[in-house]
């Protein structure tokens, strides 16, 4: 994600769904999480500890996704 992401959602009549939307946007741009990552201190080991436990997790989704296809 770059440091300077715009995130627009156009609003016409239904603010609670606009706002869903907007949520999800962030979601997917990493927003919220990149927000944590700064604002919380995580030692080295416990940022590769994450990187090798998301990677396993990616890793057997794509295993599932391939036998069920």
């Amino acid at each position: 994600m770059s440091k300077n992401a715009n995130v627009s959602i156009n609003v016409h009549d239904n603010i609670e769904r606009a706002l869903k939307q907007f949520k999800k946007k962030i979601e997917r741009e990493g927003v919220v999480r990149d927000m944590k990552r700064i604002v919380y201190y995580e030692a080295p080991t416990q940022k590769r500890r994450k990187k090798l436990l998301r990677a396993i997790k990616q890793n057997w989704i794509r295993m599932a996704s391939s036998r069920v296809s």
